[in-house]
């Protein structure tokens, strides 16, 4: 995990998380990204904890609070929507419009087969900034910006625009591909009389020929 660390300090990690690797430990146990930051104590007495969450399956920045006043200062900005974070996506399909604001409210549903996030009037407020940064062969390379903090939001947004992310079985895409989803970017403004500190993502290997088949380049 150290060869991840994006950025340090006495309060705050930015790390690069993987793709496919949870958080949390599941119901049924398993490897996590929980029982690896033992290694980022840089010689405090405790590893830092998780600020935010991120999908299993989304890779990118993730913020960790050091000691308690770190995730105390982290969890209120977090709370009032202070931090800002960019993600990229590539859906399959290509919105008709090419930047827009989509504001659907979510809930989730559980059932027999699991759970999932769903459109509702009457669920959590929840709002997307995107734009279109390129496209390829019936795919698109989309920024997004949350507003909210909602579960599965980015996912949820983007399949309603007809557009699901690739490699997102869940909401409506084909193929076995690993979820297409990154944690760009991130921006963070922990010091009140300093510049916000900013970190940002590599791009996963699995998503750098769609990337460059929408116009990216390395």
């Amino acid at each position: 995990m150290l060869k991840r660390l994006l950025y340090r300090d006495a309060l705050m990690l930015i790390i690069d998380k993987p793709a496919s690797l949870p958080v949390h430990a599941g119901p049924g146990g398993g490897p996590n990204l929980e029982q690896e930051l033992d290694a980022l104590r840089f010689g405090l007495p405790n590893p830092p904890a998780l600020a935010h969450r991120l999908d299993r399956d989304t890779s990118g920045c993730l913020v960790l609070g050091r000691q308690r006043k770190g995730l105390s200062r982290l969890g209120k900005l977090f709370q009032n929507g202070l931090i800002e974070k960019t993600y990229w996506a590539i859906t399959a399909g290509i919105p008709e419009a090419p930047a827009g604001v989509i504001d659907l409210p979510l809930r989730k549903v559980t059932n027999r087969a699991g759970w999932k996030m769903v459109a509702d009037p009457a669920g959590q407020k929840a709002i997307t900034e995107y734009r279109v940064l390129g496209t390829g062969d019936g795919i698109a390379w989309i920024e997004c910006k949350p507003r909210t903090g909602r579960t599965h939001q980015i996912r949820v947004h983007l399949a309603s625009l007809g557009t699901p992310i690739l490699g997102d079985r869940h909401y409506g895409a084909k193929g076995e591909q690993p979820l297409h989803l990154l944690a760009r970017a991130i921006t963070v403004p922990l010091y009140p009389k300093k510049p916000a500190i900013t970190a940002e993502a590599p791009v996963p290997a699995h998503m750098r020929a769609a990337l460059e088949s929408c116009g990216w380049r390395p």
